[in-house]
């Protein structure tokens, strides 16, 4: 990862965590797609690699992605993967599980691991393994009481995104926890769907993380206001 990505990977992480999981997508649509993402505001994109021919779309869109976006891989599973993204240019790796030797390849290639994890020990080998974020998957089912049980613990300089039946409807729920971005699948893109309509709900997904950063700042102040 050179400095420009560096860079544009912390403006995201600060300023809009939000992840694109094109799972399924093809190469011959990706190009829209990835335009009307990108349009809406998204700067963190991921393809599956159990898409069909996924290396074929990565490569279209690292060859021409803005310098305040990142792309690359999900579904890593092997450190082999890890060299294939750094030839490519496409920095951004994303993890289902939590395989330290995958994550160690990954550092050593200047990709930025955004690592699955479920349960404190993988969250930890994770970040002991050089993890940029963690992502508890899967999100939905696990519940935000969960997540605030295992908070306590976890390194808190280190970014968590929930990930796995994530919408619109139920950010607030997971922000108003502390999670601190989001990745989202198939309630964005799912196979059929168009790239006008993926444009749509990424819009939706956008405004309501702004409206909740907005409200959590609002809070603050207050909050501060009233100690004084």
């Amino acid at each position: 990862m050179n400095e420009t990505q560096r860079a544009a990977l912390d403006a995201a992480l600060r300023e809009l965590p939000l992840v694109a999981i094109l799972r399924g997508i093809r190469p011959e649509e990706i190009d829209k797609v990835f335009d009307e993402l990108v349009e809406a505001g998204f700067r963190l994109i991921e393809i599956p690699l159990n898409s069909p021919l996924p290396w074929k779309s990565i490569e279209r869109v690292a060859a021409r992605c803005p310098e305040h976006v990142l792309v690359g891989a999900g579904t890593v599973l092997e450190a082999t993967d890890t060299a294939e993204l750094a030839r490519l240019d496409a920095p951004l790796m994303v993890t289902p599980n939590s395989d330290p030797e995958v994550i160690r390849a990954g550092v050593e290639q200047g990709l930025a691991p955004l690592v699955g994890c479920m349960t404190p020990s993988e969250a930890l080998s994770a970040a002991r393994a050089g993890a940029t974020a963690l992502k508890l998957f899967p999100a939905g089912r696990l519940g935000t009481g969960y997540f605030k049980d295992i908070s306590a613990i976890l390194p808190p300089e280190l970014p968590v995104f929930a990930v796995g039946g994530i919408d619109k409807s139920n950010m607030s729920d997971w922000h108003g926890v502390g999670i601190r971005g989001f990745g989202f699948g198939s309630n964005l893109y799912r196979p059929g769907r168009s790239a006008v309509e993926v444009g749509e709900v990424a819009r939706e997904l956008v405004a309501e993380w702004r409206r909740l950063e907005e409200l959590y700042t609002m809070t603050e102040l207050f909050e501060h206001e009233g100690d004084q």
